[in-house]
């Protein structure tokens, strides 16, 4: 597994979604809450729903932008809290795909698609 993860989340039809075809995930949506997240971590970045560069990784990183405590599990999937943006969001079995377990701290970065 990498230490740190980078997808490119993009808008299709009305949802914030993702491409990874290292495993096969064609426009997986980001839903229950991880969506309203989105919107605030890509405020600032132009066009970002054209796509923006999202890396995150269960240990700090230079530069990372908010931490993601994890609160517990849920139909397949963990929620988890972010104190900066003081939400919840639901993440799907998917994280496994990045991770061994779901992590107990998510820190992400969102940085424009160059």
């Amino acid at each position: 597994m990498n230490a740190i993860n980078l997808i490119i989340p993009y808008r299709h039809k009305d949802m914030w979604v993702y491409d990874d075809p290292r495993i096969g995930y064609d426009k997986e949506p980001f839903v229950s809450g991880a969506e309203t997240m989105i919107n605030e971590l890509v405020a600032d970045i132009p066009n970002a729903e054209k796509g923006f560069r999202l890396l995150f990784s269960a240990t700090p990183f230079p530069g990372f932008e908010s931490k993601l405590d994890w609160s517990r599990e849920e139909d397949g999937g963990n929620w988890y809290f972010s104190p900066k943006y003081k939400m919840e969001g639901w993440l799907c079995a998917v994280i496994l795909r990045y991770f061994d377990n779901a992590p107990k701290e998510i820190y992400v970065k969102a940085e424009p698609k160059h």
